[in-house]
C-alpha cells in the first residue's frame, strides 16, 4: 500500500510513502522493546543533552520543517515556523526539568524509610493528528523519552513527510536507534500494534470517534491510554470587557491555523449589552485577514487540510443557517479553501453550537448576563477550555468553578504551554499532557518501603 501526501493549496503531490509490512512492524516493535532495556539505564544527564540537541536541530532547520508543514496541511508558513520553534522550547523544558520531576518522593510513615520512585514503563505508542503535525508529536515525545521510555509514532497519513522529518530529528540528535520510530501504516493495523507486548501505553490526539475506538482497544488489552480529543471552546465576553482587546484576542483564538484546532474558540458567547459592538468589530477584523498561498509569509488564512474537511464545515454552516443562524460574513467554499465565516444569532440545537466546527467559522451567541453565559458554555459535550474577557479579574476568578472544562483563561485565548498541564473533560478526553503531569502519565510510581 502506498500513501500520498497532497498539498491542499495546489493539489501537487508532496511525497509518496510505502506502507510497512506486518513483518517490518513486528521487527520495529521488537526493536523498541530491546532499545528500552538499555535506554532506561542511560543517565538522565545524557538524555538531557540529547534532547537539547534535538531542540537545536529544530531551530537550525526551522525553514525546512516549516515548509513541509505548510505543504502537507496548508498552514500559513509564519505559523508553521512558530510551531517548529515551540517544539524546540518543549525539548529544552523537559531537558531542564526532568531531574526534578523524577526525583524520589520521601513520605513519612511508620517505616524506617518509605518513598515513591519514578520509573519508565516501556514503549508508548502515539497516534497523532495532522493539524499541528510537529507540536503534537514533540509534546508527547519530549517527556516520554526523557522519562526513559521509548516511543513509536503513528501519524496521520497526510503528514507522513513531517513524521519522517521528526524521526530524523531524534536520530540526528544522537538518540539510539529504536528509541523513537516512525510507523507508516494504515489505521486498521492499530489494534494489532496496541495489543503487542512491546506497547505498554497509548496516547492519542484526534477525533472523538478515533479516541473512542483506541480507548476501547487499549482497555481491552489492559493498557493505559491518554486521549486528547475534540473541543468547542466558549469565548465569553462580559459587558465590562475591553472590547477592542477582546476582539483582537478572539480573532487569533478562532482563526489561527485556519480554525483547525481542538482548543480554538468556536462559540463566542456575548452578554446582550455588548453583542452588537463586538460582532461589528470582530467582523471588520476578520474581513481584513489575508487569505492565500500558505507559502506566502503575508498569508493569514490558508486552506483546510483536505477537501472533505471543508465540505463538512460547509455543511455545518448551511444547516445552521437553515435552523435560523444569520450569515454575517463569508460562507463560501472553493475546494479545500473555506472563507472565514461568521454566523450571528446562533443558538443551541444548531450545528454551529452543538458540534465541533474544525475551520474558520465563528458562532456568535447572545447571553442575558454573566450567569447565562456560563450556562450556555456548559451546554456542550466537550470540555477543553473557556476564555472569559473582563476587567473584573477577581470576579472572573471566583466564578471559575462554574466551568467544568480542563482550562479557564481570563483575557487570553486557550493555548498549550509546556509549563502547564493540558487536557480536557467530558468528550474532550482524559489525562493530561505537558508539565510534570504529562510526564507522570507514563511513569511507574513505585512505592518503596523499608522496615
Amino acid at each position: 500500500m502506498e500513501f500520498k501526501s497532497i498539498n491542499p493549496y495546489n493539489g501537487e503531490v508532496v511525497g509518496q510513502y510505502q506502507a510497512q509490512s506486518g513483518s517490518e512492524v513486528t521487527f520495529m516493535l521488537k526493536k523498541a522493546a530491546d532499545a528500552f532495556v538499555t535506554w532506561k539505564k542511560v543517565p538522565l544527564e545524557t538524555r538531557a543533552s540529547l534532547m537539547i540537541k534535538a531542540g537545536t536541530i529544530l531551530r537550525e532547520n526551522v525553514e525546512e520543517y516549516a515548509q513541509m508543514i505548510s505543504s502537507e496541511m496548508g498552514k500559513p508558513i509564519s505559523e508553521s515556523r512558530a510551531e517548529v520553534t515551540k517544539c524546540a522550547w518543549v525539548c529544552d523544558y523537559y531537558a531542564e526539568n526532568t531531574a526534578a520531576f523524577l526525583s524520589d518522593e520521601v513520605i513519612a510513615t511508620d517505616a524506617q524509610i518509605s518513598m515513591v520512585k519514578h520509573e519508565p514503563i516501556g514503549c508508548v505508542l502515539a497516534i497523532m493528528p495532522w493539524n499541528f503535525p510537529f507540536w503534537q508529536v514533540f509534546r508527547f515525545a519530549a517527556p516520554t523519552l526523557m522519562a526513559g521510555n521509548t516511543g513509536m509514532l503513528k501519524h496521520a497519513s497526510n503528514v507522513f513527510g513531517c513524521a519522517k522529518q521528526i524521526e530524523s530529528v531524534f536520530l540526528k540528535a544522537g538518540f539510539p536507534e529504536g528509541v523513537f520510530q516512525n510507523l507508516i501504516v494504515h489505521h486498521d493495523q492499530t489494534e494489532s500494534i496496541v495489543a503487542h507486548p512491546a506497547i505498554k501505553a497509548v496516547t492519542l490526539t484526534g477525533s472523538e470517534r478515533a479516541g473512542t475506538a483506541v480507548g476501547e482497544i487499549a482497555g481491552r488489552h489492559l493498557k493505559k491510554s491518554l486521549l486528547e480529543l475534540g473541543g468547542s471552546n466558549a469565548f465569553i465576553v462580559w459587558k465590562d470587557a475591553d472590547i477592542d482587546q477582546a476582539v483582537k484576542t478572539a480573532v487569533a483564538a478562532r482563526m489561527l491555523n485556519g480554525g483547525q484546532s481542538c482548543i480554538a474558540a468556536k462559540r463566542f458567547i456575548l452578554v446582550e449589552s455588548i453583542y452588537d459592538e463586538f460582532v461589528s468589530k470582530y467582523t471588520t477584523a476578520v474581513k481584513n485577514l489575508k487569505s492565500g498561498d500558505p507559502a506566502d509569509k503575508e498569508t493569514q488564512i490558508g486552506t483546510l487540510a483536505r477537501k472533505d474537511l471543508a465540505d463538512e464545515l460547509q455543511s455545518q454552516v448551511k444547516k445552521s443557517m437553515e435552523a435560523g443562524a444569520k450569515l454575517l460574513l463569508g460562507g463560501n467554499q472553493d475546494n479545500c479553501y473555506h472563507e472565514p465565516t461568521i454566523l450571528g444569532e446562533v443558538k443551541p440545537g444548531m450545528p454551529a453550537f452543538d458540534e465541533e466546527t474544525f475551520g474558520p467559522l465563528a458562532a456568535m451567541i447572545r447571553a442575558k448576563d454573566e450567569q447565562d453565559a456560563f450556562r450556555l458554555s456548559e451546554l456542550s459535550m466537550y470540555g477543553l477550555g473557556v476564555t472569559v474577557c473582563t476587567t473584573n479579574i477577581e470576579k472572573a476568578l471566583s466564578m471559575s468553578d462554574q466551568v467544568s472544562d480542563g482550562a479557564y483563561f481570563i483575557n487570553e485565548l486557550v493555548k498549550s504551554d509546556p509549563r502547564l498541564p493540558f487536557g480536557g473533560t467530558k468528550n474532550s478526553g482524559y489525562g493530561r499532557e505537558l508539565a510534570k503531569d504529562g510526564m507522570m502519565e507514563f511513569i511507574n510510581r513505585k512505592t518503596i518501603y523499608i522496615k
